[in-house]
């Protein structure tokens, strides 16, 4: 159907032309764009077949002969005494970050949970986000699964190295499941903690703020934790064949953060949407009025999207990247390579649990004072970690043997 705007009074002839316009100029940018990318990829791929025929030949990483051993570093000549025990010192850490997160989870917990009304209510959110959560989990679970047989099944590039297919689908069933406890805790005590949280804001300022503050903590350590002990665990378990079962950790990781980041980012917005639509416009109350009851989903997708979906995206964004740097550091410098980003985790979950302990504001602080004590947390982690990685820089990872 064509409409013709030229029949229409009091339609001016450069309103006349305003849907033409609309249309041309769409394609105006579409050829710019076409042009753009076309100029960009000509000038590009003749360099980089002169780069690919000019570049050397480089040699990968190849693992020793010796046979395969598990948790070998234990009786590895390659390995001295200093590095055996920094491996079991990161692994300690890292189970301290954890039981240091399980305190918190208990401070959390134990604080004042405010009115009756405000619990009925944090009840409705709390069983509107663990009913999303569990049916999430029950979709993914099964592509889990198949995944991890999948990974077991699939023939190894070289006979005799059928450890490597168990460690990987072991590793992504491990790297999942971290993920996806990570942001289940998260949402969790999020949602528990909004409850006391709001309950401290009527009597203090500063207590709102550090209980807030020590829920948040949680999901951080235990993203350190998690990570920190998941890479450990492998690299003392699998040695020089570390690197081939890392991969699957990263993967699992990657696939939960995703469909929970992205899961819960389409239900956020749609129950934002669907409660602004109810309630301000069809029956004109204010927002998030508790006599909405679209309000309740529009809560729940704030846990599960920005609690829960998050919280698995920071895991895998920290996972993968110590992976990463694990991959790249035994492929330059050897296992000193692989052990150094794991003392550079270790350092950081340090700094973190120091820095976020000092942060503390009293009942009467005001919020000049509250805010304050976590800039005075954040500095104080800062420098504990930079000084710790100065240190460690100089005192561990040398250039002068060949790799």
């Amino acid at each position: 159907m064509v409409l013709d705007y030229r029949r229409r009074p009091g339609i001016s002839p450069r309103q006349n032309q305003a849907p033409k316009d609309a249309e041309v100029f769409p394609m105006q940018r579409w050829r710019a764009f076409s042009m753009a990318a076309l100029l960009m990829a000509a000038v590009a791929i003749p360099g980089w077949l002169l780069a690919a025929e000019a570049a050397p030949a480089t040699t990968p990483a190849t693992v020793p002969e010796q046979g395969f051993r598990l948790f070998g570093f234990l009786t590895d000549p390659h390995y001295d005494a200093m590095e055996r025990g920094a491996l079991w010192v990161v692994l300690g850490v890292a189970v301290a970050g954890l039981l240091y997160a399980a305190m918190l989870v208990g401070q959390v917990v134990g604080a004042d949970q405010g009115t009756l009304k405000m619990q009925t209510v944090a009840r409705a959110i709390r069983a509107g986000a663990n009913a999303y959560l569990g049916r999430q989990f029950k979709a993914i679970i099964l592509l889990v699964f198949l995944i991890t047989a999948i990974l077991y099944f699939a023939n190894p590039a070289e006979k005799g190295q059928e450890h490597v297919s168990l460690g990987r689908a072991l590793a992504f069933f491990l790297g999942a499941t971290f993920s996806w406890l990570v942001g289940y805790v998260g949402m969790s005590l999020a949602v528990r903690g909004n409850l006391r949280v709001a309950a401290a804001a009527r009597t203090s300022y500063g207590g709102a703020l550090q209980l807030g503050y020590r829920t948040g903590t949680v999901t951080g350590m235990l993203t350190d934790g998690l990570g920190l002990l998941g890479g450990t665990v492998i690299f003392m378990a699998y040695g020089e064949h570390a690197y081939e079962v890392l991969l699957g950790f990263g993967f699992g990781g990657t696939l939960l953060a995703l469909f929970m980041r992205v899961g819960g980012g389409i239900y956020t917005k749609a129950a934002d949407v669907g409660a602004d639509l109810v309630g301000k416009v069809e029956a004109g109350i204010p927002e998030d009025d508790p006599r909405n009851a679209a309000t309740i989903a529009d809560n729940v997708g704030d846990n599960v999207g920005d609690c829960a979906g998050m919280a698995a995206d920071i895991f895998e964004s920290y996972e993968v990247t110590i992976v990463a740097a694990m991959i790249l550091g035994y492929a330059s410098f050897g296992h000193k390579g692989v052990i150094f980003p794991l003392l550079v985790r270790a350092i950081g979950v340090v700094g973190s649990i120091i820095s976020t302990y000092s942060v503390k504001a009293g009942p009467q602080s005001t919020s000049d004072e509250a805010l304050h004590s976590v800039h005075h947390g954040f500095i104080l982690g800062s420098i504990i970690s930079v000084v710790g990685f100065f240190a460690l820089g100089l005192g561990y990872l040398h250039f002068n043997d060949d790799y």
